[in-house]
């Protein structure tokens, strides 16, 4: 008799499984969409309403796209001098307080960062605490002590007090910049036989360049667009363009929304073009002092 052999079932090859996909949601679409409109939503409004005619700003309900476009908002910006000067006015005083903002963090900055003395800590820790205090409590101090030194109603007093309350801020920018310089170079100047005003004016400041240009946009910023200090500190000759705006086209009877608008988009524009020009030396000079080393 001959013995069967058993056969062997070779195993059929099974076809790959796929998982099934996640469906796609639209939450980060619809995210990023509630952001983007939260953000330039008041901007386009604000242009629409400079751009549509005076009698159709209240129409109800209102229209997002203008039916008819005027640019008699813009035009009649620069047949108003009173305009022309509260924009001189901010450029002096916003440029005056950026330049000695930078100035005076820059040096303070760098002796916080490189130097150890006695009270160091204690000091830095009171430049911190300083910006605690609330700016409007300040105001009246400032104003009797402006007012008996003959201060007020002069660019002198805006740009003191914008620089005080800015300085802070702009200090402890500053020293998270030089932290991040490395102390071989310092050493290696001094090896070199170059002082303490050559290494800071010939070494630190131009490899600190973005951070003063940082610290120097934000400065200019606050000057920019400060309101009750210019208020309260400056007159009618010397105001600046916040409370410029507001007493030329906000009355107790009648509001001139179209035209406070476009005033409000045309001296917005050196911002943005600040901004703009200087947007790679802002972001490096903000991001550098993040991480040591």
């Amino acid at each position: 008799m001959t013995q069967e052999r058993p056969t062997r079932t070779v195993p059929t090859p099974r076809a790959p499984t796929r998982k099934p996909r996640r469906p796609r949601t639209l939450a980060p679409a619809m995210t990023v969409a509630l952001i983007g409109i939260f953000a330039f939503g008041p901007v386009y409004w604000v242009l629409v309403t400079a751009l549509t005619p005076t009698h159709d700003v209240f129409r109800f309900p209102p229209h997002f796209i203008p039916d008819r476009v005027t640019f008699d908002h813009f035009t009649a910006i620069f047949d108003n001098p009173k305009l022309l000067r509260y924009l001189t006015n901010s450029l002096i005083v916003s440029t005056v307080t950026a330049v000695l903002t930078v100035i005076v963090a820059a040096y303070t900055g760098y002796s916080f960062a490189k130097f150890r003395y006695r009270g160091r800590r204690s000091l830095m820790y009171l430049v911190l605490a300083s910006q605690m205090f609330p700016q409007a409590l300040l105001l009246i101090t400032l104003y009797l002590v402006f007012s008996q030194v003959g201060l007020i109603n002069s660019y002198l007093a805006l740009i003191l007090s914008f620089t005080t309350f800015t300085l802070p801020l702009c200090v402890w920018m500053l020293k998270g910049f030089f932290d991040t310089i490395p102390d071989e170079l310092i050493e290696a100047a001094k090896v070199d036989g170059a002082g303490q005003g050559a290494i800071i004016h010939r070494i630190l400041l131009p490899v600190s360049l973005p951070g003063l240009v940082a610290t120097g946009l934000f400065a200019f910023i606050r000057g920019w667009n400060d309101f009750i200090f210019a208020l309260t500190l400056a007159g009618p000759d010397k105001q600046t363009l916040p409370p410029g705006l507001v007493n030329t086209f906000l009355g107790e009877f009648e509001t001139a929304w179209p035209d406070l608008m476009a005033a409000s988009l045309v001296v917005s524009l050196p911002v943005v073009i600040g901004f703009t020009i200087l947007q790679r030396y802002l972001v490096a000079g903000l991001t550098s002092g993040a991480v040591k080393g």
